[in-house]
């Protein structure tokens, strides 16, 4: 019998006790559950566990060397890097600063950057080319990102910045696998369903009832934003 760990929440299915509160007695094997079977605790799926192997013995340690590709830009200047941003990326770009001074009770700062986002998303073009396919793209384009800035990061230590890349890497992760399921589906597994955004970290949880806590960054359930049907 093995046990095996959502990497999104680190909930445990261990295959010798099974979950009988949910109809799955001990014993159950992973392979066994259900295709649509989700996380108890954080609603992902099965694709995003992964067997606990046992743990080699300690072996000695050895001294990090450098970040392999790590890349060094000095602030302000990005090469080949830099582009002129969207209208639209513009405006959530702006919309995220706004979120940001509000958490800092910066009353005045936040309105400003308000009213930038709404002048820039009234000029944003709706995008023609959303398909699930291109969705899934752009995610894992941010997620290898996401490895790159997270190395980096590890390279300065900067554990700050380490754990805003492993928040977002977890939120795109539970995204990546929505919308696949979209994708199979269709949308009709959204009906008669609740769909919560945590308001800290951005965190998505297809459901009637959130978790007691986010399962990323931990914040009480009351930070997670029911989004209603008209929103989606």
């Amino acid at each position: 019998m093995a046990k095996y760990v959502c990497t999104l929440c680190g909930y445990v299915y261990d295959e010798d006790k099974g979950i009988p509160e949910s109809g799955i007695v001990p014993g159950t094997r992973f392979e066994d559950l259900p295709d649509d079977w989700t996380c108890p605790m954080c609603g992902s799926p099965k694709s995003m566990f992964k067997k606990i192997e046992e743990a080699p013995a300690p072996s000695e340690p050895v001294s990090a060397g450098p970040v392999k590709d790590a890349v060094s830009i000095p602030a302000g200047e990005g090469g080949d890097r830099m582009r002129e941003m969207s209208f639209a990326e513009m405006a959530d770009l702006c919309s995220n600063l706004q979120r940001g001074c509000e958490k800092q009770y910066l009353t005045e700062e936040a309105g400003l950057f308000g009213e930038i986002s709404d002048y820039y998303r009234k000029r944003a073009e709706p995008a023609s080319d959303l398909t699930d396919e291109r969705l899934l793209a752009l995610i894992n384009e941010g997620l290898a990102a996401y490895d790159s800035a997270d190395a980096a990061a590890g390279a300065a230590g900067d554990r700050g910045a380490k754990r805003a890349m492993l928040w977002s890497t977890k939120v795109a992760r539970i995204l990546q696998a929505l919308v696949e399921r979209l994708g199979k589906e269709g949308e009709g597994f959204l009906e008669n369903t609740g769909v919560w955004v945590c308001d800290i970290c951005g965190f998505i949880y297809v459901g009637n009832d959130p978790p007691e806590i986010c399962p990323v960054c931990k914040v009480p359930r009351d930070k997670l934003v029911k989004i209603e049907r008209r929103q989606i």
